[in-house]
């Protein structure tokens, strides 16, 4: 692979970051490029949203990552979520084992990761690596600092919920798609 483009996701809440990294992982996949990683779904109840998830990109597999309400395997606390070790532990096993491939989504790097040293450790080593056309990094805006901080990117996409995640996809895919692999 020729040299790797890590470029950063940004937006506020609710702009529909994740959404955008499922549907740009799909589109890859439709030209043929191999997308890999992890993004963290909200999950809803009654529209309230009570949950996160962690899913693989590659394998499809989920599990269950945060949850509103502390108790049992949910004991890591962070704002108002309570995190799962045991899914942050799986989510970095995924995120370790995504290269080589063309598309490296990670939703999301936050506050454990960039103020606690704590979550998906294992991202910062493999966007430190390379083995991907691109990384595709969400951070929240007031964590951009930060994570400029920590890994060099060179581009940042920025949404917001004045447009659907389908337009999005239409702006940004055709840059993407043209990075060298």
């Amino acid at each position: 692979m020729k040299a790797a483009q890590k470029w950063i996701l940004t937006g506020e809440r609710g702009a529909g970051k994740t959404s955008l990294c499922r549907l740009l992982a799909a589109q890859a996949r439709e030209n043929g490029w191999d997308a890999a990683g992890v993004i963290s779904p909200a999950i809803f109840d009654n529209g309230q949203k009570t949950g996160i998830l962690a899913v693989d990109l590659r394998g499809g597999e989920s599990r269950p990552l945060a949850c509103a309400i502390a108790g049992g395997r949910f004991a890591l606390p962070l704002g108002k979520w309570y995190f799962d070790r045991t899914s942050l532990e799986w989510g970095e096993q995924v995120i370790a084992n995504s290269p080589p491939c063309d598309l490296l989504i990670v939703d999301e790097l936050g506050p454990l990761e960039l103020l606690q040293q704590e979550g998906w450790q294992a991202a910062l080593t493999v966007l430190r690596g390379g083995s991907y056309r691109l990384a595709l990094v969400v951070v929240r805006p007031e964590l951009l600092e930060a994570a400029r901080g920590v890994i060099d990117f060179s581009n940042t996409l920025v949404i917001d919920h004045s447009r659907s995640s389908d337009h999005w996809l239409r702006l940004y895919w055709p840059k993407i798609q043209t990075i060298p692999g």
